[in-house]
């Protein structure tokens, strides 16, 4: 199949993140708050975060899990270069979910002047329509670019899902177009049959998490998993309420990659194409790999490269040396 790259990896701060935290530090200001919160969990949204505060001249806080931390030093950096304050967050499993809970935790406390500016499809309303409106620019750039490359609509549109953001960013401008089939891809870490996976739409069941209800991977006590990818972004017990939705009308196919095929489809497209992609968009070039072969040479599919790989490489690397 003839496959397109939605490119936004190029977009200042190397990932779609900058889209929802311009948009969200307008709001701020518009409430008359003059300082912002923030979660993170690879980190990129934090680097978007920091830097639109910078831009804004307000104060900003990032929340991100330990373990992120130590396996996304270089975007810690970033922000603290941008005039962020990074804090750890040590509960739990001190990844994405516990940054989340110490976010809403601290707004809570300091609503008065601070405004959360969270960075996914998730979350209390109107954080989910908030964040998919700020995003929805990627599907209306990818529906005008594709119809002035081919002068037709794409079969198939694939996005890595955590939270669900730049998946949801995509979606939304092709949902009224049935033609169009949509695949969004999890994280099945070191294998859905174990453990060690974020794979919310394959496992998950009906819950409540962070305001919202939606699905969540659970324990049979029904309390929420840890749950783990090689990706800080994936990591995610929960999905943004509307892939919930979409899931359940069977407007969008949710499938899954594990860490083995993430690293392989990152090191195949960067040696193909020079193209270094984050490893939380990996998830869906390696679905795309899977399904290309299956389909005619006159088919189409764009792949979202939601974020830039260079924030990965020293992960990756440790990971093939060992």
């Amino acid at each position: 199949a003839k496959m397109y790259l939605k490119r936004e990896y190029l977009i200042h701060t190397g990932a779609h993140k900058i889209n929802n935290t311009i948009g969200q530090i307008l709001l701020a200001k518009r409430m008359g708050k003059t300082k912002i919160i923030a979660e993170t969990g690879a980190g990129q949204h934090g680097v978007a975060t920091a830097t639109a505060a910078a831009m804004f001249n307000m104060e900003c806080e990032v929340f991100q899990g330990q373990l992120d931390m130590e396996r996304q030093e270089l975007n810690v950096f970033r922000m603290e270069m941008l005039g962020a304050k990074v804090t750890a967050v040590t509960q739990g499993t001190k990844t994405l979910s516990d940054a989340v809970d110490y976010a809403i935790m601290q707004w809570v406390d300091r609503i008065e002047d601070t405004f959360y500016l969270l960075g996914s499809a998730v979350g209390p309303h109107p954080f989910p329509t908030i964040v998919k409106n700020f995003q929805k620019i990627i599907g209306e750039e990818a529906k005008q670019q594709i119809l002035e490359a081919e002068g037709r609509l794409p079969d198939y549109l694939i996005a890595c899902v955590g939270g669900g953001s730049n998946a949801i960013g995509l979606y939304t401008e092709f949902l009224n177009d049935t033609e169009v089939k949509i695949i969004g891809v999890e994280a099945a870490g070191r294998g859905i049959d174990t453990k060690d996976h974020a794979a919310t739409m394959t496992l998950g069941k009906e819950g409540v998490i962070h305001g919202m209800n939606t699905k969540v991977v659970m324990e049979e006590d029904g309390s929420i998993s840890p749950v783990y990818s090689i990706s800080a972004g994936l990591d995610y017990p929960g999905v943004g309420p509307e892939h919930a939705y979409l899931d359940d009308i069977g407007r969008v196919v949710y499938k899954c990659a594990t860490d083995k095929e993430a690293i392989e489809a990152f090191l195949y497209l960067s040696k193909a194409e020079g193209i270094i992609p984050a490893i939380e968009s990996a998830h869906a070039i390696a679905e795309a790999m899977k399904l290309a072969p299956t389909l005619a040479k006159d088919k189409i599919i764009i792949i979202n490269v939601s974020g830039r790989g260079d924030k990965d490489v020293d992960q990756i690397n440790t990971i093939l040396k060992s």
